[in-house]
């Protein structure tokens, strides 16, 4: 009698969406934090948007890159759950909070240092430059909290339990939402108001994330058993597989990033108004970013199961069963923003003269929201099945190579202003997916032969 064993059912559509589901909530309660910030300073003042956008994109990259080096708390979870070696999975926790707080106080402080001299060195004007410093700097202080909250989102989801991440993220957002709307009119009784208040609500949401997350892993009575929370784990993997993991991603993330806080730049060279109009488009563009970003984490969950499991059947299958759900979750979505885009911009102002740079800019950006959408879980399924610095090769040729100089040549001296901007994304976007996809089809269909010739023998 012929029986389906666990790993050869693994990727499912059904198992997939039961864990993106919760993962994508959670993704898009990250970024809510930034879209509710954008909103709320956008309505109080244009010139305050351009402060928060400029100072928004030196804090992308450390806190992109602080993610990456934390990739190897979902990977190294998720492997010791398909081995069989749940107990194991505490001491990866364990590991990974010491590694995040470590990051963050590192990145903090490197930002809160180098924001100022940064802004005046590519050029900006003065105004312009200290008013987004001022932001980034009160950015840097909710580094830490922000990346222990990541590590524990990360391992949760890779048990399988990313439900009450999501919630607690979700509740984070209330907490920052209330703030907004209290600090930055400038009608509290703190002597802040505008971007700088905004970006100080946000650090009392993430600080109240964090002790929310320790309340809750404190009221689990069964992680300590059933996880070794609290144990001594002999056999679990050590800092290195940690950090070589975590450092390829951070190394990826941290190339696109530079590359997209580049193009804000570019955008805030050609002016102060463009410069708000390309935070409006980018902020919708990441927003949407989230749910590839979410099926990406449950993508790289399963296969990474499935490469624990030693099964090359599963890995394949999960791989591609995340790669069509995100293209066809995707192509949904950018029929709509691109239906819809002047009723999107007027959520972010009422400025009819940023609404006309805005516009046809956010309904170009639609062409890159499904290849940049597969890239990404491509990149992280095959992370997840040890080809950790391959993507990274990928985005630096991509995004470093090829869109940040092709974005500056079409914005400025070709004249192409955000258009410009977008076209490079696009470009870029197209050339990394191909890559990628490329990637995980050969290594699959490799894995797959040398299975069969072991199956014969």
């Amino acid at each position: 009698m012929h029986t389906t064993s666990p790993a050869a059912a693994r990727g499912s559509l059904s198992e997939l969406l039961a864990l993106a589901s919760p993962v994508i909530l959670s993704r898009l309660g990250i970024m809510m934090m930034g879209l509710t910030d954008a909103i709320v300073v956008g309505h109080h003042s244009s010139a305050e948007l351009g402060y928060h956008a400029l100072g928004w994109a030196p804090t992308m990259v450390a806190l992109t890159t602080g993610v990456g080096l934390l990739t190897g708390v979902q990977v190294l979870t998720a492997q010791r759950i398909g081995e069989g070696r749940p107990e194991d999975a505490g001491a990866v926790l364990r590991r990974g909070l010491v590694f995040a707080a470590a990051v963050g106080v590192v990145f903090g402080v490197v930002l809160w240092l180098g924001a100022a001299p940064v802004m005046h060195a590519i050029g900006l004007e003065p105004a312009l430059a200290d008013g987004a410093a001022a932001v980034a700097r009160t950015f840097a202080l909710s580094m830490p909290f922000y990346l222990i909250a990541i590590a524990v989102t990360f391992w949760l989801e890779a048990l399988g339990k990313p439900g009450p991440a999501a919630a607690l993220m979700w509740a984070a957002n209330i907490v920052n939402l209330a703030a907004n709307l209290w600090l930055v009119p400038g009608t509290s009784p703190f002597p802040v108001e505008g971007a700088v208040a905004s970006a100080a609500a946000t650090l009392i949401a993430r600080a109240a994330l964090v002790a929310a997350f320790a309340a809750y892993i404190a009221m689990w009575p069964a992680v300590r058993r059933e996880y070794g929370l609290s144990a001594a784990a002999p056999g679990a993997p050590g800092w290195k597989p940690l950090i070589w993991i975590g450092g390829a991603s951070a190394a990826s993330l941290f190339v696109e990033t530079s590359a997209f806080a580049g193009m804000n730049a570019v955008a805030g060279l050609i002016g102060g108004l463009e410069a708000a109009a390309w935070a409006v488009v980018f902020n919708v563009a990441a927003v949407v970013f989230m749910v590839p970003l979410g099926f990406a984490s449950a993508t790289a969950v399963l296969v990474g199961r499935g490469y624990g499991e030693r099964s090359a059947r599963a890995v394949r299958r999960s791989g591609m069963t995340g790669l069509a759900a995100t293209g066809s979750v995707l192509v949904v979505i950018a029929a709509i923003v691109a239906l819809l885009p002047e009723t999107i911009v007027s959520a972010y102002t009422a400025d009819p003269a940023l609404a006309v740079l805005a516009v046809p800019a956010m309904t170009l950006s639609t062409l890159f929201f499904v290849v940049d959408g597969l890239q990404v879980v491509a990149a992280n399924a095959l992370r997840a099945r040890d080809d950790v610095w391959l993507p990274t090769l990928t985005h630096t040729i991509s995004y470093a190579a090829v869109m940040l100089p092709l974005g500056y040549a079409l914005a400025l001296p070709l004249g192409m202003g955000l258009i410009g901007l977008v076209w490079a994304v696009v470009i870029a976007s197209v050339v990394s997916a191909g890559f990628l996809l490329t990637r995980f089809w050969w290594l699959s269909r490799r894995s797959l032969r040398a299975e069969a010739q072991t199956f014969k023998g």
